[in-house]
């Protein structure tokens, strides 16, 4: 269900802006990073929760925060053909 083209989708949310919270990963533009709503949910907070405190989110930015933290963690390799 929740495949690569869903991945991207969901990670292409994720902004990355010089003028913004110092070139950490943000939702949407939005001054809200990834890591706030990592930490939110390490912490116990479910998805309705952080919806409820933060209005201006959509319940797939929760997922995008998820994936574009799998993504880091897990970075593609590329190997150069010999």
């Amino acid at each position: 269900r929740y495949g690569r083209l869903k991945m991207n989708a969901l990670t292409s949310k994720i902004t990355i802006r010089a003028d913004q919270c110092h070139r950490r990963p943000c939702i949407r533009g939005m001054r809200l990073r990834v890591s706030d709503i990592l930490g939110m949910r390490a912490a116990g907070a479910s998805e309705q929760e952080i919806l409820g405190d933060f209005p201006d989110l959509e319940p797939d930015d929760n997922r995008a925060a998820l994936a574009y933290a799998a993504t880091q963690l897990d970075p593609a390799v590329l190997v150069a053909a010999q």
